[in-house]
């Protein structure tokens, strides 16, 4: 097991490698969308145009040597402009399917909040159920199906706000944030080049499936679970029995800037995301700071904040990181 944890270690450090040849400063994004993949989950992106998010997925999918879709979406998209549909062949009197960009390993869904409620529901059965019907015959998709999605935080107009069931979906909610300085400079220098940089191809469909087993494989003590149903607990307004679960005593001013709190799939997207940190750290078992170091990412977009929080500009990560703070640590 130390042997395989060390030699996944190695590989991780090969990717955040090549990715650096194109993608400047953006070390954390690397390591957070590598983590997402092993984890097998969906990634959201937020951030403004311009940080080099396309880039990162394309620079993804040449390490992965996985085959690449883009969807632009858009208010006038529909259904099966993602999907596919079923199209008459009059010759034979006949239906034959046609497959839709969806049918691929990773799936760039630029700008999904331009789309109207219906075509980002589409999205719902793949990226659960890794499926998709068509008609009456339900097609499946490659186990290294993978959506990274991208939405625009500045604009508003002519946008629509992702349904709480589909955010649930995402695995992760990373925010792109402006680089540094100095990082701006050696991009600014390179004059829009990134993209005709090569890179390697680092992991294979059988390596990433040897990564996941080894990520089931890391263990994490029963207390820390508790941990984990702790941070949530406090998350939800309505649950009488928090304060007994918990221990915690002063969560009641926090629970009033949140209207609904995370579910049990981010407890279980919070338990994966930590085994795949503490296997890219070299262990084979997870520790609380394991746990912390994925919360903001798995929970900011599962908690739907309340009118008092937007009136006193209080955000979710503001919130998660409180009660991180308060909660005691097994």
């Amino acid at each position: 097991m130390e042997n395989e944890i060390e030699t996944c270690k190695k590989i991780v450090e090969a990717c955040r490698k090549e990715a650096g040849k194109r993608l400047i400063g953006q070390d954390q994004l690397v390591d957070d969308i590598l983590m997402a993949i092993v984890a097998g989950g969906h990634v959201l992106l937020e951030g403004v145009p311009g940080l080099a998010k396309t880039l990162t997925v394309k620079t993804f999918s040449e390490i992965l040597g996985l085959d690449f879709k883009r969807i632009q979406f858009t208010p006038d998209l529909l259904p099966a402009d993602v999907t596919g549909t079923l199209i008459y062949e009059q010759n034979k009197g006949t239906f034959t399917v046609r497959k839709g960009p969806i049918f691929s390993n990773i799936i760039l869904a630029d700008e999904i909040n331009r789309a109207p409620a219906k075509v980002q529901s589409a999205m719902l059965e793949a990226m659960e159920e890794r499926q998709i019907t068509i008609g009456e015959e339900t097609y499946k998709l490659p186990d290294s199906f993978f959506v990274l999605a991208t939405q625009n935080p500045v604009e508003q107009e002519g946008t629509y706000n992702l349904p709480e069931a589909e955010l649930d979906r995402f695995l992760m909610k990373l925010i792109v944030n402006y680089p540094t300085a100095e990082n701006e400079i050696e991009i600014v220098k390179s004059c829009g080049k990134a993209p005709q940089i090569p890179v390697n191809r680092i992991i294979s469909e059988e390596t990433l499936k040897i990564m996941r087993m080894l990520a089931d494989k890391v263990t994490c003590d029963e207390k820390l679970v508790e941990f984990i149903v702790s941070i949530l607990t406090v998350t939800r307004p309505d649950a009488s029995h928090k304060n007994q679960n918990s221990g915690i005593g002063n969560s009641s001013d926090i629970t009033r800037y949140i209207n609904f709190g995370a579910s049990p799939r981010a407890g279980i997207a919070m338990l994966q995301c930590a085994k795949v940190h503490a296997l890219f750290e070299g262990r084979g078992f997870v520790l609380p700071e394991d746990i912390k170091a994925v919360a903001l990412n798995v929970l900011r977009h599962r908690i739907v904040l309340s009118y008092e929080a937007a009136a006193d500009n209080i955000t979710a990560d503001e919130i998660i990181s409180r009660i991180l703070s308060f909660i005691p640590v097994p």
